[in-house]
């Protein structure tokens, strides 16, 4: 059926740290890119905030980053915050989310399929079809039972695209089955040329359809890094954050000249585990 759409579901993880308005807007910003090509149909916003083994300078534990997460969606009727990576004792690389989330939507499938191919009926009534049971009355419009499983696609800014030219930060192997089996969506912040950036790297340029570039035509230059140095100013970070993400905050006295300090001078958990193996995760370029 050529009028069908290809589901999608946008899986965005990072530190969250803390969650702002921007990363609520690379949703919207993906979403709206999807419908307007006609082809696709986002269907689910996941949020997974990676989990305290990942050693970054700066991150406050996921307990928080998870409780401002879900804070932040409260509202939203299509993204949800998922809690399975942060929860991990270890560090998981982003290809291993992908795998499970990819994974949970085979599964509920399978069990969807499974409750409408058997319908309930009471017995009484089924005799009474038997005689019809090899030709079964097909309702209009009605769709073959090969449902096509959603695409898990990887949401990113093109900070995340960038950095896989960062030697050892992520495996080539996983780029590759990342842009290959799943796809991104890359929403560029202006000044961003995320196009030189696939065209400087075979395995991007190799894979390009897979690539979706969003622009933002409405800039947003929040992130977490100037947040966290404004609240550590004390400053006002109103109308950049949720509202009730700043509540937490406030509440909470969550970032301090301490908080930012934790971690330092820790190796970054892919750093750590990639450098030992770096003859194959060498930089795309």
């Amino acid at each position: 059926d050529p009028d069908r759409k290809t589901e999608v579901v946008l899986l965005a993880c990072g530190s969250f740290n803390p969650i702002t308005n921007m990363h609520l807007r690379l949703f919207e910003l993906a979403k709206d890119y999807f419908h307007e090509t006609g082809k696709y149909k986002v269907i689910k916003g996941i949020i997974s905030p990676v989990g305290d083994a990942y050693k970054k300078k700066g991150l406050i534990s996921a307990n928080h980053r998870v409780t401002m997460a879900k804070l932040a969606t409260k509202d939203s009727n299509w993204v949800e915050v998922d809690d399975w990576e942060s929860c991990q004792s270890e560090w998981l690389e982003t290809l291993k989310v992908l795998r499970y989330h990819h994974q949970k939507l085979l599964s509920a499938d399978v069990t969807n399929s499974l409750q409408d191919a058997v319908p309930i009926t009471k017995l009484g009534r089924k005799r009474k079809q038997e005689p019809n049971r090899h030709e079964p009355i097909k309702k209009k419009n009605q769709t073959p039972v090969v449902k096509s499983v959603p695409q898990v696609k990887l949401l990113c800014g093109s900070d995340m695209l960038e950095s896989f030219g960062i030697p050892n930060l992520w495996k080539l192997e996983d780029i590759t089955e990342i842009v290959e089996k799943h796809g991104l969506v890359c929403i560029s912040r202006a000044g961003n040329n995320v196009q030189k950036f696939i065209y400087e790297s075979d395995i991007l340029w190799r894979h390009k359809n897979n690539i979706h570039l969003v622009e933002e035509w409405i800039t947003n230059d929040i992130s977490s890094t100037k947040i966290r140095r404004a609240l550590r100013r004390g400053q006002s970070i109103r109308y950049l954050v949720p509202d009730v993400v700043r509540a937490y905050i406030e509440k909470n006295r969550l970032y301090s000249p301490e908080s930012e300090d934790r971690n330092a001078g820790v190796v970054l958990a892919p750093l750590q585990k990639h450098a030992s193996g770096s003859k194959n995760s060498q930089a795309l370029n």
